[in-house]
């Protein structure tokens, strides 16, 4: 078996053969992106626009430049963060594990980062804030938005908006672009209602990659957005290829990607090491299993990531509740999964997609995943609005159960690191 796996090794040739293939003149598609890059300005030039537009002080002009009603919000949000109104670590921890707090010592190393998905819209954050400080909770320490960009830039602020307050609290942020392939990117599909001929990363067609990669610096460059979802190969490669010539953009791959055995994981672990930074850095700085992995493909997920280095580059977002409807088949909980394994990996986010079972199967309108893609006018206009913003909140809920269950099993969690001290 070993002389075996010798002969699996890839040739030096080969990797020649690539690397010549990369840098050829004549290579069309990489001419087609560096042409974008070029008409950003170059790297450097891109790299300075981002940062002063993602900065706090940007993003705070901006929205009272428009007037915005959030401006209120952002500032009441850091009021709340300056005079300690959240709950701290301590506090929490005691509220959950009671005379055992003062002894129990939690692992650190291994710690699971609340995520929370989807924040479509800003002002729920804002409620979700409230109930938080209400409640003595925990704030996510991870926000994810699959909103229409074009929308929420519109929207009376929303984006520059909700990237404030969420530097307010500490915690990081994803947004998906809308050169997503439900824009109409392939002919023979519609919208929503066709959505599953869009799983696997199908949907960025033909040129799509390099009108995607437009996208992301046009949003970096104005609005600071930097992190956003990766759904399809060809943007993966184009993000790589791009944060290789030193534009510091990063994504994370989505669950419709695909990743739901070791060897997918391999395949993606090893373009991310290939196409690494000479310091080894990567742009890829997590990515979604499907929802059918099991506790032993994380494992043996793990081993590679950590054969290859990037242990506490690649985190790994793993589903713990998923919306109701339109998704998977419910009941869908892994949280009992996710203790096991986390005593044993690290570097894992604890994703909240829909709230718990029980709970969904009483609600007049359970958590959708089609709702994403629902515009917020036809949201109001279908009287909506409450009960999306109350699924969101279920998803809060379940985020703190999350969080209950681990600090139970002495695994530390990542929440809103500005406001939980």
């Amino acid at each position: 078996m070993n002389d075996w796996r010798s002969i699996l090794t890839i040739a030096a040739e080969r990797l020649e053969e690539v690397n010549r293939t990369i840098a050829d003149a004549d290579n069309p598609a990489v001419a087609a992106l560096l042409e974008v890059v070029e008409r950003y300005g170059g790297p450097e030039a891109i790299n300075a626009r981002a940062k002063e537009a993602g900065s706090f002080e940007t993003l705070m002009a901006r929205l009272k430049e428009q007037k915005s009603p959030y401006v209120a919000d952002v500032e009441w949000l850091g009021e709340q963060r300056e005079k300690g109104a959240f709950t701290s670590f301590a506090e929490w921890k005691v509220r959950v594990l009671g005379e055992k707090a003062a002894h129990t010592q939690l692992d650190r190393k291994n710690a699971v980062t609340l995520e929370i998905s989807a924040l479509q819209f800003f002002p729920w954050l804002i409620t979700e804030a409230r109930r938080a400080i209400a409640k003595r909770e925990l704030m996510p320490g991870r926000f994810i938005r699959v909103r229409c960009m074009a929308e929420q830039a519109a929207d009376q602020g929303d984006l520059f908006a909700t990237a404030a307050a969420v530097q307010t609290v500490g915690a990081s942020l994803v947004e998906t672009l809308d050169t997503r392939g439900t824009d109409g990117s392939n002919v023979h599909l519609n919208g929503p209602e066709t959505i599953t001929g869009y799983f696997g990363g199908v949907g960025q067609p033909n040129h799509y990659p390099v009108k995607w990669a437009d996208e992301l610096l046009h949003y970096y460059t104005t609005s600071g957005v930097k992190q956003v979802l990766n759904v399809n190969a060809g943007t993966i490669f184009a993000a790589y290829l791009l944060y290789k010539l030193g534009i510091d953009i990063a994504f994370k791959i989505s669950v419709y990607m695909g990743n739901d055995n070791p060897f997918a994981v391999f395949w993606t672990l090893m373009a991310a090491r290939l196409f690494a930074r000479p310091d080894g850095t990567t742009p890829l700085v997590g990515f979604n299993f499907s929802n059918s992995v099991n506790n032993d493909t994380i494992r043996q997920a793990a081993w590679l990531r950590n054969a290859l280095g990037l242990e506490n580059v690649v985190r790994f977002e793993h589903h713990i509740t998923e919306t109701y409807k339109s998704i998977v088949r419910q009941p869908y909980n892994r949280r009992a999964e996710l203790v096991e394994v986390a005593r044993e990996v690290g570097n894992i986010s604890a994703k909240h997609e829909g709230g718990e079972p029980e709970i969904e199967t009483t609600l007049h309108h359970p958590s959708d995943i089609l709702d994403y893609f629902t515009p917020k006018a036809k949201i109001l206009e279908l009287g909506l609005w409450e009960a999306m913003e109350r699924n969101y909140i279920e998803k809060h809920h379940s985020l703190n159960l999350t969080a209950e269950a681990l600090v139970k099993a002495g695994i530390g969690v990542v929440a809103a690191q500005h406001l939980h001290k």
